[in-house]
């Protein structure tokens, strides 16, 4: 991934020297199995321990001759070991190694990946709880439709990024897999004692049943919950993105000092931010596919899930945490617009009270709901076309409810959108 969207503790998992250092820790703990069975002389095995190393540069020339990459590591860690070196990679197949480290990698990306979760659960538990009885005007299809508040859309958010947060730590223990079974996965070159000791020295649990790799299917289930949490962060982005409209401007993602929002109109606040993350998760979402084609290979193993992963796992991981460090700035430093909130409720013209005068009108009037929401619509109707009319004035205005003025009054009077907050919010915080 581009350093732009790179934060630097998760981007560092993914570079070459920290791989080969896996492949190291992998390799001497395999020497160590070996040599509890008997395999490798205690002499052996300190030499190798002390010893083993690698150089970059070396691994690199020589892949260049030999076009194998396990094999120019394992030249590299022998010009250092000597002699000693026949031991390592006793019995293994390459892809023992490399599966190995992938989920070593994959399952410490996810573990700073769930810490950033953990944080942004906070934030919007926060949030929530700063403005539960914020009242603001609910839309559906862009619409007004009735009041909520503020509060319940970031206890929405929290439940969302909660059940993400079960998401990633259930794909952690699909991914946290380590196989060390040879070359097709029947253990006729290692014993299968080194596999559970490896296991148990990484925190991992042993792969039941391998081919020459471990199973694809636990990939791309990782990489569907990764598309999950993605469009997660979309749609608070999304949300984000409508509130600081001109013609809504109830946020405002966080604006540094001295940033600016266009090179040509000085008066310009975009929300970029926001519509960056919304283009990110687009990427994120497009990495599940390939980790699905991913699971079907010919017989026990080819590589063309390789080049795929070489691409997609050091990106998505890498990806996801910086967007997740983006979305944490943007909610904590997001600015809340009450003036704007008020008058886009005021705006409505009381508009939104059409559902509790339809429900009061069937149950007062006697009448077909039918009739009764052809009443509410045409008065609904005449506030949108005039412009100096509430809904109120047109309900009470209509003849056919002249004997119902009292008890509609009463409606307009009441604020009802608040009764149930306390209930949601025991759901959610529990």
């Amino acid at each position: 991934m581009i350093p732009r969207y790179s934060n630097k503790e998760l981007s560092s998992i993914w570079n070459d020297n920290y791989k080969f250092n896996i492949f190291l820790e992998i390799e001497i703990l395999v020497c160590e199995a070996n040599h509890n069975l008997g395999l490798i002389p205690l002499k052996d095995l300190e030499n190798i321990k002390n010893t083993a190393n690698f150089s970059i540069e070396s691994i690199n020339e020589i892949e260049s001759e030999v076009k194998h990459d396990i094999i120019a590591f394992l030249t590299s860690v022998a010009g250092y070991v000597g002699e000693s070196s026949k031991y390592i990679h006793m019995g293994m197949t390459s892809s023992d190694l490399l599966d190995t480290c992938l989920a070593v990698q994959l399952s410490r990306s996810i573990e700073i990946i769930l810490v950033k979760i953990t944080h942004l659960l906070s934030l919007l538990k926060d949030k929530a709880e700063k403005y539960k009885y914020i009242q603001c005007m609910g839309r559906t299809h862009g619409i007004y439709a009735e009041p909520i508040t503020l509060g319940i859309k970031f206890a929405r958010f929290y439940t969302e990024f909660k059940r993400n947060y079960e998401r990633l730590k259930f794909a952690y223990d699909n991914i946290a897999v380590c196989s060390i079974s040879g070359t097709v996965g029947t253990y006729i070159s290692i014993d299968p004692y080194v596999e559970k000791y490896v296991a148990k020295k990484l925190g991992f649990i042993v792969e039941p049943v391998s081919s020459q790799i471990i199973p694809r299917d636990r990939h791309a289930m990782f990489f569907s919950v990764v598309g999950i949490i993605a469009s997660s962060i979309e749609n608070i982005a999304t949300e984000i993105r409508h509130l600081q409209r001109s013609e809504v401007g109830e946020c405002l993602e966080p604006f540094s000092k001295g940033q600016k929002g266009s090179s040509a109109m000085p008066h310009k606040r975009n929300p970029i931010m926001s519509e960056n993350l919304t283009g990110l998760a687009r990427i994120l979402r497009s990495y599940a596919t390939p980790a699905m084609e991913n699971i079907t290979l010919w017989h026990e193993r080819d590589i063309s899930h390789s080049s795929v992963e070489r691409f997609i796992c050091p990106d998505a991981c890498i990806t996801l945490d910086f967007a997740l460090s983006r979305l944490i700035y943007i909610v904590e430093g997001l600015e809340i617009n009450q003036k704007n909130i008020d008058i886009n409720i005021k705006h409505s013209k009381g508009l939104y009270l059409s559902h509790s005068v339809l429900l009061h009108l069937i149950s007062c009037l006697n009448i077909t709901r039918e009739e009764a929401y052809s009443i509410v619509q045409d008065c609904a109707k005449s506030v949108w076309n005039e412009d100096f009319i509430s809904f109120e004035d047109a309900i009470l205005s209509d003849s056919r409810l002249s004997d119902h003025q009292y008890s509609i009054k009463n409606l307009f009077k009441n604020n009802q959108y608040l009764k149930n907050i306390d209930y949601i919010f025991e759901k959610v915080f529990i």
